[in-house]
């Protein structure tokens, strides 16, 4: 029998998030063939709602990992400009996680890896700056392992944090967006933690769910140069299939001038940080309050989305809020604020503890 969650989740992506109609070109693109419930509802929904053209691929991180593993420097250098071309013609796209193994590319080539996702980077910029784009889980047993949960459980989880009212959530945001656009600097204090920087005239950008599900976060950038001091994540984050845990940052004018990680992975998150001279800078800060999402799941959709939560994050800026900053990189990296962390904005303190404490914000914590 079908979940009939499964079809509400469906109808949130298509008709809120993506906002399907007949004028449309869709590409449905999932990362594990398990993503096909959802595959198949999302396309019955978008040929329902008129789109003139919908598109559904599969794609096998098991498969990929023997391009990077096996590719010479010609393959790697191949720009696809075939894919580019159709992702000219596409106006929404609908992408679903649903890999079978997050560190699947424990042991691919992190130098081939890195090079190709800067080669390929004008696929992500063509679909971000130019489509009505959504990106999603599928509830997998891997996923809920990696989750420390059964699948029953992480099929809860997912679904209380991706189906709740967003038009609401979206009017809660904008008193946040609002004390952003406001504010000048920034201080977050905490346990090995003492950062300061500037937002000055970068706007506040609300996360309601248009672009990511789930979603739930308000983020903005700091102005480039402006970062100082040093910060320790405290949530595992996997990226490039390799997991790191508590890494640390220390920022000199902006830069991360020291980086260490547990378990010995300073050398590969270094290595990660020097991929251009826009890794080693922060393209995005931002502040998670969904309120279904309260504990790491070692799966940054989620992550970087828990109530109480922040991420400064290395890279790339978005366009929405650009502090100039350019690089192949985005790792959304998050803290939990715990007992005793604090927020400060222009020297007022609005959260506490992972609670926000501003009279004017209280309205979140609900």
């Amino acid at each position: 029998m079908k979940d009939p969650r499964l079809t509400r989740f469906a109808e949130i992506l298509v008709d809120y998030s993506a906002r399907i109609n007949s004028d449309d070109v869709v590409l449905i693109n999932a990362s594990g063939f398990e993503a096909a419930p959802l595959v198949s509802e999302l396309y019955s929904l978008c040929l329902g709602r008129g789109a003139k053209y919908v598109e559904y691929s599969f794609a096998s991180p098991e498969i990929d990992r023997n391009f990077y593993s096996l590719a010479n420097s010609e393959q790697l250098s191949y720009f696809p400009q075939h894919r580019l071309d159709f992702y000219k013609k596409l106006t929404a796209y609908i992408g679903i996680s649903a890999g079978n193994n997050s560190m699947v590319m424990a042991n691919a080539s992190q130098d081939a890896m890195l090079a190709y996702q800067k080669l390929t980077k004008p696929l992500v910029d063509q679909r971000v700056r130019h489509t009505k784009w959504v990106v999603t889980r599928y509830p997998t047993h891997s996923a809920a392992q990696e989750a420390r949960m059964s699948l029953e459980e992480y099929e809860d989880y997912l679904f209380s944090a991706c189906c709740i009212d967003w038009e609401r959530e979206s009017e809660k945001q904008e008193i946040l967006k609002g004390m952003i656009d406001r504010t000048e600097t920034v201080r977050i204090s905490g346990e090995d933690t003492d950062i300061s920087f500037s937002i000055k005239g970068l706007p506040g950008i609300k996360c309601d769910g248009r672009f990511n599900m789930p979603d739930g976060e308000v983020f903005t950038a700091p102005v480039r140069d402006s970062v100082q001091g040093h910060i320790t994540y405290n949530c595992p984050s996997i990226y490039q299939g390799k997991e790191y845990n508590g890494v640390r940052f220390v920022f000199r004018n902006g830069r991360i001038v020291e980086a260490a990680a547990d378990a010995g992975m300073t050398d590969a998150l270094n290595r990660i940080l020097d991929t251009d001279d826009g890794a080693r800078y922060i393209g995005e800060f931002s502040l998670g309050i969904n309120p279904g999402i309260r504990q790491p799941m070692r799966n940054i959709l989620f992550d970087e989305k828990i109530f109480g939560s922040i991420h400064l994050t290395p890279g790339q800026a978005y366009d929405e809020c650009d502090n100039g900053n350019r690089s192949a990189v985005h790792w959304d990296l998050v803290k939990i604020m715990k007992s005793g962390d604090e927020i400060f904005f222009d020297d007022v303190l609005i959260q506490k503890d992972g609670i926000f404490v501003h009279n004017d914000l209280l309205r979140l914590n609900l």
